[in-house]
């Protein structure tokens, strides 16, 4: 089969999304099918192409990947960190994205239409082109939208137009969702809801991670009679607004202001860089804020560290999703400082990855570092971890897992 892919974020990106698909896009290439990727140049997170990029993935170029995929690259807008610049650039790529799909495609049409969302305008364009072809459309939702949309600050305004806006935009993204012939989400709680909402068979298939990428990093070493000197937590990922990692500079605070010897990283950017640093300026310092580092370079702080960080806001959408850093730090093997509710923090109970914290919570967070500062035998993890990822979220299992779901969409298109 011909499979096109919409998608606003892809490689040589680096982010959750971008390997998602990598490791999915291999397993369809494999299987014998041609992909077709329309997406930007990458600008992921900065918003800008760098220097090196700008001439290779100009909008209108395309490469081959190491896979075997073709991707063709769209219109694009330069932004910042705000939400209306980077919508604004959404809506550039969705609508390139149906210009170049006419021209490239215009002699035939992909069998299926894959679109990955956010950027929510692709589900508008895959649904848009998939009704131009006749082509059935598979509907990706990474994230719990349209429920987190009324959630982050500032997208949508208190005041009186704020129930209106919430309806019109709920509306407009389930009529989206409603109209495909599959939708995929990444967590089960997130496909109860949908399935609640009136959408058909919704089909979950995780974020991935991959054990041979992520080798197992063995506890730190203790100093001589099983004591730590000090107790090391590291944070690594996007410092956004979804992660409420105020909570970790303030239990920070509180612990150093007690005498306990702890040390606290992140590593990371992203919209709240700046706001966090100011906020660990204010506390005096009690953490050390890292810029982000290459992918090559993430295990030299996780082997520095006695506990790793996963957190999100205590947002009731966020009870329906699994954020993909949880998988890579299950492969990694280190202890979990788990601040998650719902299914992410239900999978690091039931694999005995670490200790659960209740989003928001500073006091709780205070009260597990103390604990395993007096008792670091509770830092050693077991292999559990690593075999829920083998048998869950390896990106073979993923794309098999996908190659289903197409092949079944578009055996019912032809029947119908």
């Amino acid at each position: 089969m011909r499979i096109l892919l919409i998608t606003h974020y892809f490689a040589p990106e680096n982010a959750a999304p971008q390997r998602r698909w990598d490791g999915i896009g291999a397993e369809l290439v494999k299987a014998g099918h041609e992909l077709h990727v329309l997406c930007p140049p990458p600008h992921y997170p900065s918003g800008r192409v760098r220097e090196g990029y700008r001439k290779r993935y100009r909008p209108g170029s395309w490469q081959t990947t190491c896979y075997g995929a073709t991707v063709h690259r769209v219109a694009y807008m330069p932004h910042g960190l705000g939400i209306a610049s980077r919508t604004l650039d959404h809506l550039i790529a969705g609508v390139d994205s149906i210009r170049r799909a006419c021209r490239l495609f215009s002699r035939r049409g992909p069998d299926v239409i894959i679109t990955t969302a956010p950027g929510i305008p692709s589900i508008f364009v895959s649904r848009f082109l998939g009704a131009l072809w006749k082509r059935p459309v598979i509907v990706e939702m990474r994230d719990a939208w349209p429920d987190l949309v009324t959630h982050v600050p500032g997208l949508v305004r208190d005041g009186g137009s704020r129930a209106l806006m919430k309806r019109l935009i709920h509306e407009a993204i389930t009529s989206g969702q409603r109209g495909s012939a599959g939708i995929v989400t990444t967590t089960a709680r997130f496909a109860d809801v949908l399935t609640e909402r009136g959408l058909q068979r919704p089909v979950v298939i995780r974020n991935g991670s991959s054990l041979s990428q992520h080798r197992t990093i063995p506890p730190r070493e203790l100093p001589q009679g099983d004591e730590l000197r000090e107790l090391r937590a590291v944070y690594v990922g996007n410092l956004g607004r979804s992660q409420g990692l105020d909570v970790v500079l303030m239990a920070a605070a509180k612990l150093r202001d007690e005498g306990l010897p702890i040390r606290v990283r992140l590593v990371g950017r992203g919209a709240e860089a700046t706001r966090l640093a100011k906020l660990n300026r204010l506390l005096g310092s009690p953490a050390e804020l890292v810029g982000p580092v290459p992918a090559s370079q993430v295990g030299i702080h996780y082997a520095w560290a006695d506990t790793t960080i996963v957190s999100l806001k205590d947002w009731e959408p966020f009870e329906w999703t699994v954020p993909s850093k949880l998988y890579e730090l299950l492969a990694v093997g280190r202890h979990i400082t788990c601040l998650l509710g719902g299914e992410g923090a239900q999978i690091v109970r039931e694999t005995n990855a670490g200790d659960v914290v209740t989003p928001g919570d500073v006091d709780g967070l205070v009260t597990l570092w103390r604990g395993l500062f007096e008792e670091p035998e509770r830092l050693a993890r077991s292999e559990e971890g690593r075999r829920w990822v083998s048998e869950h979220v390896e990106f073979e299992r993923l794309g098999a897992k996908y190659l289903e779901l197409i092949e079944q969409v578009a055996a019912e298109a032809k029947v119908s």
